[in-house]
């Protein structure tokens, strides 16, 4: 897809060339004295006919507009000028015109009559309408022959007034790189467990460090086994699936800068193993790798938006099976922190693999650390499917990704980390149980897992909600590419900024 830039012509929007010309508009534009000579007299009449109103996403399509060349306008509300309001306009909008077989070229623009619309705000509109576009057009087809054809979208052209027209390409060029991310993500979610296992994974991790420039490892048990990480070879051994660790690296900055260290969750399926899960949605258990699929995603954006830091990408990856090897309900099983762990149930096996994980991260001496996980249904409940969940001890931290998320429209909600929530891990065999009571069990799996990250600045997000979608358009979401992105861009523009 071509996505770029262009200033609006001298005659404005009658000046535009191409399909397809597509119109957003807040309610504040309604009362707009200076709208284009061209669409102001059609915006009226459609108004007071009664065929278009100022409501969230309500459309309008009007063929062979007079007054314009384009031979097709669409007109499409946003709730406000807001990123995430136009963004839900633009993908309204771009999911009709996407059943046009007639549509190649698309033309964009914005009338905004908020103060939304001053140059920072364009900047992330633009990235808005590449994550837009992404996703109208996005069709799984790689184990689905009889997919629908690809839409012909080919183009789009965002119009802009001249002075902004570098900060809508810096928009578009951040919005590209993170869609790209989202793809992979998506992607390597999407696809079955039979296809996508661990193997599967650190292929991928290859593929893209070779053509990125990325520096990539790949563990194999006996790497693991010298690691002494008990508790990812406890939950990889009930598999005939060999587990891997993968290691990916972006260098950016020099190399005694610390990096940043992103940690994805890769069960290519999860059963529960012994502690078998119910029949009834249990397909939707090859999504349980979202967060590895995520941290590949992270590392093929910032590798085509080349930041001044360094960021570590750790991915364990197995399957969680029943069978005769399967870890069972009070196997004690010891980390590679040395700590023992009392197994109470077998279908709380990321937050093993994590802890490991996690220790390996240590070896970095990591600026930060994020852990990535499709951790809990409990999440699910507390915070249904909009925000991801948000742990972390360190509120700078914490302040950074929420405000990442905010910025990538990829939000995420804080969390509690009391102390008094560590009461329900206690064992009377082992240093610690993997699962407290029903009640809080989020909470309780972060609090596992802070355990493993005492002395790094840690943070912990359950996408358990947000990774994919059930349902007709069931599928993986690329989440959360954008808010990792965006943290590490953040990252790096204030390094930037104190050198």
């Amino acid at each position: 897809m071509d996505l770029r830039t262009q200033p609006l012509p001298a005659a404005g929007l009658a000046g535009v060339t191409a399909d397809a010309l597509l119109v957003v508009l807040d309610v504040a534009a309604a009362g707009r004295k200076d709208l284009d000579a061209a669409l102001a007299p059609l915006l009226a009449d459609a108004l007071a006919q009664g065929d278009f109103e100022f409501k969230a996403a309500r459309l309008l399509y009007l063929h062979r507009p007079a007054g314009l060349k384009v031979p097709r306008l669409v007109l499409v509300a946003s709730a406000d000028g807001s990123p995430r309001a136009v963004a839900t306009a633009l993908g309204a909008a771009l999911g009709a015109l996407g059943k046009s077989s007639g549509v190649r070229r698309l033309a964009v623009a914005a009338v905004l009559g908020s103060a939304q619309a001053g140059l920072r705000a364009g900047e992330a509109h633009a990235e808005a309408l590449a994550g837009a576009v992404a996703e109208a057009t996005y069709v799984y087809r790689h184990t689905k022959p009889s997919a629908p054809p690809a839409p012909t979208l080919a183009s789009v052209t965002l119009l802009g007034e001249r002075a902004d027209t570098p900060a809508l390409q810096r928009g578009l060029a951040r919005g590209q790189a993170i869609a790209e991310g989202v793809a992979l993500a998506r992607e390597c979610a999407n696809r079955p467990a039979n296809h996508c296992t661990p193997s599967f994974l650190a292929a991928q991790a290859r593929a893209l460090a070779k053509a990125h420039g990325l520096k990539v490892e790949v563990l194999e048990r006996k790497d693991v086994e010298k690691l002494g990480m008990g508790a990812l070879l406890a939950v990889a051994q009930g598999s005939h699936e060999p587990l891997r660790f993968v290691v990916l690296r972006y260098q950016g900055a020099g190399r005694g800068e610390a990096p940043l260290v992103l940690v994805g969750k890769g069960i290519t399926f999860d059963t529960g193993g012994i502690s078998i899960k119910p029949a009834a949605d249990m397909d939707e258990m090859k999504f349980d790798m979202s967060g590895a699929a995520s941290v590949l995603g992270t590392l093929r954006a910032l590798a085509q938006l080349a930041p001044r830091v360094n960021v570590v990408g750790l991915i364990p990856a197995c399957e969680n099976m029943p069978g005769g090897r399967a870890i069972k309900p009070g196997d004690v099983v010891t980390t590679m922190s040395g700590q023992t762990v009392e197994i109470l149930n077998t279908d709380a096996e990321g937050r093993l693999i994590l802890a490991d994980a996690l220790s390996y991260a240590a070896r970095f001496k990591p600026a930060a650390v994020v852990d990535v996980a499709t951790l809990t249904g409990a999440c699910v409940i507390a915070l249904g499917h909009r925000h991801s969940g948000l742990f972390s001890p360190d509120d700078a931290l914490a302040a950074e990704l929420l405000a990442a998320g905010e910025a990538a429209l990829d939000t995420a909600w804080r969390m509690p980390l009391d102390a008094e929530y560590d009461e329900a891990l206690k064992s009377n065999f082992a240093d610690m149980a993997n699962v407290g009571g029903r009640a809080g069990g989020a909470i309780t799996a972060a609090k596992f897992l802070q355990r493993y990250a005492r002395d790094l600045p840690w943070a912990h997000l359950d996408i358990a909600g947000t990774a994919w979608r059930s349902g007709p358009q069931k599928g993986a979401t690329g989440r959360p590419v954008g808010l990792l992105t965006h943290f590490v861009l953040a990252r790096a523009a204030r390094a930037r900024d104190d050198a």
